[in-house]
């Protein structure tokens, strides 16, 4: 009799979609799963903004666990959520081809506000990265926390007095959600790994590991490394305003990273292309090279305000 195997994932549309696109990817490599339901601690406080829970690990934690005791074989995150280091016994198994890594931002009424820098707004995110791109843009705006379910914050926006709110595009387009009323922000640099799907597996679980490396994708896999790297080597939280991407085009990578002050008022940028041969330590070089430019003032600064 052929081994099942337990996908552990949160509870929400999105999450249980991640989950169901495993599930499929197995079937087709002739594997047999099902699903494992698990709350996460991000799901059960749904009011203390994510940066005030020390957000790293949030909606993983409880999933790790049951890993690590044998309830689960593999679990299925988005991958901007998962710590740049993964629990002791943890390994990646497979990381997904990527879908959109933009944020989208859906609006109430008009989006004319938006052309001009000095105007007032007031929208919602519960990311401190996002609060902080859109405050150096839009100095004179209100920025209010927004939690909950991608459902629950769309609800939210059409109840409240905001201008609007962030999303992730995947996240709203996996489930066919994005609204009409939604503009992509071409000049947000995305979280690391935003877009990705990872999976996870106990270090000794072979079969496990030869089952989701089937379906690894090698571009998505270099790309969200050199991303998580970069966060990694700056402070290595996800609840930081630190933003990265990298693409590769004809072999060759493109990356672009920044860090902003909580308040978004300094910002420090670095930008970096090598061969996709040479680029296992790309995100690495652009962190010390960002340091080094006026990053790392800012860097202590984040770090002075958390302690």
């Amino acid at each position: 009799m052929k081994k099942i195997i337990r996908i552990g994932t949160r509870e929400s549309q999105l999450a249980v979609w991640q989950a169901t696109q495993v599930k499929e990817l197995l079937a087709q490599h002739g594997y047999q799963s099902e699903p494992v339901y698990i709350k996460s601690e991000g799901d059960i406080d749904l009011k203390t903004p994510l940066y005030e829970m020390g957000v790293q690990g949030v909606f993983t934690r409880s999933l790790d666990i049951a890993l690590l005791n044998d309830k689960i074989d593999i679990v299925v995150h988005s991958m901007k959520d998962v710590p740049t280091q993964l629990a002791k016994g943890i390994v990646q198994s497979a990381i997904l081809k990527r879908a959109s890594y933009k944020d989208l931002f859906v609006y109430k009424n008009d989006i004319s506000f938006l052309g001009d820098f000095s105007s007032t707004g007031l929208i919602a995110t519960s990311s401190i990265r996002r609060k902080a791109q859109w405050l150096n843009r839009y100095p004179n705006h209100t920025v209010e926390n927004l939690r909950g379910n991608v459902n629950t914050r769309l609800r939210k926006v059409e109840e409240s007095n905001w201008n609007g709110a962030i999303f992730a595009a995947a996240g709203l387009e996996r489930i066919n959600l994005r609204p009409e009323n939604s503009i992509e922000l071409d000049w947000m640099l995305p979280a690391p790994a935003q877009g990705a799907i990872m999976v996870v597996c106990k270090e000794e679980d072979e079969h496990s590991l030869t089952a989701c490396s089937h379906f690894n994708d090698a571009d998505t896999a270099l790309c969200t490394k050199i991303e998580r790297d970069f966060l990694r080597t700056l402070l290595g939280g996800c609840s930081t305003p630190i933003s990265a991407l990298a693409e590769i085009n004809n072999d060759i990578v493109h990356f672009k990273g920044n860090i902003l002050s909580l308040d978004g008022k300094d910002k420090v940028e670095v930008e970096l292309t090598c061969s996709s041969l040479q680029a296992g330590e790309l995100g690495i070089k652009a962190a010390s090279e960002l340091l080094n430019n006026g990053g790392r003032e800012i860097a202590d600064s984040i770090r002075n305000a958390a302690k």
